[in-house]
Parts: structure tokens; sequence; C-alpha cells
């Protein structure tokens, strides 16, 4: 071994360790709130049967049908877990079918919302 020293100064300190990721899944609306560092709270979405979609500049409360893709992880796509940038088929209230994105992060927003594809 050459050029210096090759060991960890220290451990990772648990306040410096990330949460536990929640892999939010289509299914009925179900919450997790989390304390967070310096006393917050944050809401992860574990599972979501709505997803808010912008139409011509106007936010609908859509029904999710299906995750059509993850470009994430194709590991998701299989496992049907909806992260940012995946696309989901969704119904509108008119009864229309419609390929929608993800926007925001629902393990850690608690909330699903998407555009029009």
């Amino acid at each position: 071994m050459y050029h210096g020293k090759i060991t960890k100064a220290r451990k990772k300190r648990r306040y410096a360790m990330g949460g536990v990721a929640v892999e939010t899944t289509l299914g009925d609306e179900r919450k997790k709130k989390v304390q967070i560092r310096g006393g917050g709270s944050k809401v992860k979405l574990v599972s979501a049967k709505f997803a808010n979609v912008v139409l011509k500049d106007k936010g609908v409360k859509c029904e999710v049908l299906g995750l059509v893709e993850n470009p994430a992880n194709k590991d998701f796509t299989r496992r049907n877990i909806i992260t940012k940038g995946a696309v989901l088929k969704v119904k509108t209230p008119e009864g229309k079918e419609i390929k929608a994105r993800v926007t925001s992060r629902p393990g850690q927003d608690g909330v699903l919302n998407a555009i029009l594809l």
C-alpha cells in the first residue's frame, strides 16, 4: 500500500445516516409520520390510490390504474414502486385513460403529484 492513510477517520455517526427509504406502492392511501433531526417531522407516502395531475393548467385528482414504467430502476417497475419520474396510467374524472409522469417525491413529500405526459 502506498500514498497515505486508507482507514476512515471515524465510523459514521447516527445523526449522519439517512433514514430508511419508503418505497411507495399502489393501494389504499397510507401515510407515515416520522421524526427528523432538529425536532421536525416529515410525512412519507407508503401507498397511494389517487394522484394530483395537472391538466390544462388545473390540478385534477385522478385514480391511478397502474405503473407503466419507472426509469429510476427496472426492479421498481417490476415491483410497482412509485418514485419521482415514474410513468403512471391514470383515469381522469371524465373516464379517459392517460399517462402521467410523477413530479413529487412521494417517499419524502407525502403527496403524489404528476403532469400529463
